[in-house]
């Protein structure tokens, strides 16, 4: 059985193993973990007490930055997302938020399938957003709640 719960600061070493596995360009260990440290809010879904997935965003007034979403690449395609993207949905809602934004690689089209699935929309293209070795364009997507 799955288990959503708001991240603690014992999870972050857990959660970012997940991050290094399986983002092309994960978050350096330090931006990860100030995330946590600036009041980004962040939860996390457990299996038998094994951290599998977390979903990072940011709260600004009437807005939601999705900022990072993961699920362990042996977990993926059992609905942990999409767990962690409706409990952040109705968390959303409870706190009166209008719209979630936010940033994907243009070439990760799973992606991009799993936030239309929620009804976000396409709004622009950041050019050579992401820079690096696995360097991509951003699609920026945005959700009116």
């Amino acid at each position: 059985m799955y288990k959503v719960s708001l991240m603690d600061h014992s999870d972050l070493k857990e959660a970012y193993e997940i991050e290094k596995h399986t983002n092309p360009s994960p978050w350096s260990k330090e931006n990860f973990f100030s995330s946590y440290e600036v009041g980004h809010k962040s939860l996390v879904c457990r299996i038998d007490n094994v951290i599998v997935g977390f979903i990072i965003f940011s709260v600004t007034n009437k807005e939601i930055h999705l900022l990072n979403i993961a699920v362990h690449t042996e977990h993926q395609k059992k609905g942990i997302g999409s767990l962690l993207m409706e409990t952040m949905l109705k968390q959303a809602s409870v706190m009166g938020v209008l719209k979630i934004y936010l940033e994907v690689r243009s070439k990760n089209e799973k992606a991009i399938l799993f936030y239309k699935k929620y009804n976000f929309i396409k709004d622009a293209v950041r050019v050579n957003y992401y820079t690096g070795e696995n360097s991509d364009d951003a699609v920026l997507m945005s959700l009116a709640i």
